[in-house]
């Protein structure tokens, strides 16, 4: 099929007769002669995108963007005019690169007197399609996709370009050779040397991933802005989810709450997603340069490699072995396992991410009887304050959750020495029993109220933390 270019029009002409007019309107098919539209693949504020035929290149494939912009006010539209000449500059100073399409062409139609562009046509699917397709990427796909696209937009600023308009549709893989390439620059922005610190920029971008100075009046995109909006992306592909499903009512992220339980990301790549994420352009990372010094210094090894055990446990009902494995994987995340047990200070730096991840396997596969959040509900609930250690509350809580026995030797009086063996790991185990990891059953078998009361106090006040 032809496809009409008037926009009034769109007739798709039937090809097979090579016309030169639309057989509807009468309007000309072939632009300078040489590129016909078959398809429209886009449509924006500005224009719509078509992909076309060059009959100067034996009937490759290209794309046509028609500049069409809806707004009838004089400012929006030379607004719109700046933009679609801007892309067109960027795409000539940017084609060069294998993973940015090449500006072909860039001509006002002496028919219609609309402005064209004509550049490389990438065949693949977005990672947007990508997603709706096969579902929430893995950590190795994440990995992947930050190991192709960072440098390529650290040539787009090494040019000092700001892309400002990073997300899922515009990143395609292209099928020939499975690399990303970063599409429609549209609304990039050209650092000029003398541009004033103060000058004021036009909102541009797609609002649920672009950076919070980008968005606000009087600020202005940076650098740092791409590496939010590519964060951003990250996070979507992840866990499936809107960017604007993944933040609190307060503007905190809490993506990780979405992440797939059965696939754990490592703490290293949520370290680093969550500083491209900073909503503070000042802590976020100002560089692609410096994503990517700590993207190479992550461990090869997925994080699906801390839990993979833990998951097996815990599917499989082995409740003792669970808690164990549990207790291995706290202490070599915080780096104890040479002392073998857990500090105060350990937990007061222990990772949220993995807490989370700990506490969301015992919740699922114990079908909410297991957990921290379990044991943290029914510690406040018997009287304990987040912000101290009450040996009396702290006693109540024990009782609830079956930690504290009557002693054999001493009957009716109860007692904090109960051997780890002895601790109920079945499914009949009081509510909120385990995990015991309190006990550090990985050194001793028993333990004392006082000790694992003030240690467990700690626990509950990084759960808080950690808004677990």
């Amino acid at each position: 099929m032809y496809q009409c270019l008037n926009p009034d029009c769109l007739y798709e002409n039937p090809s097979d007769s090579d016309p030169k007019f639309c057989q509807y309107c009468g309007s000309k098919l072939r632009l300078t002669e040489r590129y016909i539209a078959i398809e429209i693949i886009g449509q924006g504020g500005f224009g719509r995108t078509f992909k076309a035929i060059d009959r100067h290149q034996f009937d490759d494939f290209c794309v046509i963007k028609q500049f069409l912009p809806v707004a009838k006010e004089t400012e929006t539209r030379h607004k719109a005019t700046e933009l679609f000449q801007r892309e067109a500059r960027q795409l000539k100073l940017l084609g060069q690169h294998p993973q940015i399409p090449q500006l072909y062409a860039y001509f006002t139609a002496q028919d219609d007197k609309r402005q064209y562009l004509v550049q490389e046509f990438i065949d693949g699917n977005n990672l947007q399609q990508e997603l709706e397709i096969s579902g929430a990427f893995t950590e190795t796909q994440i990995r992947q996709l930050l190991a192709d696209l960072l440098p390529v937009l650290q040539f787009v600023h090494t040019n000092q370009v700001i892309h400002r308009d990073i997300k899922p549709e515009n990143i395609i893989r292209r099928s020939i050779d499975n690399k990303l390439v970063l599409v429609d620059f549209g609304a990039s922005k050209y650092i000029s040397p003398n541009l004033s610190k103060t000058e004021k920029m036009t909102v541009i971008g797609t609002p649920e991933y672009a950076s919070p100075e980008q968005i606000q009046e009087n600020s202005r995109a940076t650098f740092a802005s791409d590496i939010y909006s590519l964060g951003i992306t990250c996070i979507h592909l992840l866990t499936g989810l809107s960017p604007l499903e993944l933040e609190d009512e307060t503007g905190t992220w809490i993506w990780q709450n979405y992440l797939n339980l059965a696939d754990p990301v490592s703490e290293e790549l949520i370290e680093l997603l969550d500083k491209m994420l900073c909503k503070d352009a000042k802590i976020r990372y100002q560089s692609v340069q410096e994503v990517l010094q700590d993207f190479e210094s992550i461990p090869n090894e997925p994080g699906r490699n801390y839990y993979s055990k833990l998951i097996e446990l815990l599917k499989a009902k082995k409740w003792k072995e669970a808690d164990e494995e549990t207790a291995k994987i706290m202490l070599k995340v915080a780096n104890r396992e040479q002392q073998g047990w857990l500090n105060n200070q350990s937990i007061e730096d222990f990772p949220c991410a993995h807490l989370r991840t700990i506490d969301q396997l015992w919740l699922q596969y114990s079908a909410g009887k297991f957990g921290f959040t379990v044991q943290k509900e029914i510690y406040i609930e018997t009287g304990n304050k987040l912000s101290q250690y009450d040996k009396k509350a702290f006693d109540r809580f024990g009782d609830v959750i079956g930690w504290r026995k009557e002693n054999v030797i001493k009957k009716g009086w109860f007692a904090w020495e109960l051997n780890y063996d002895n601790l109920n790991f079945s499914q009949s185990a009081p509510r909120g029993h385990l995990p015991a990891v309190a006990m550090q059953p990985l050194i001793k078998r028993f333990f004392q109220g006082e000790r694992i009361g003030t240690f467990f106090s700690t626990l509950v006040q990084r759960l808080d933390v950690c808004k677990i």
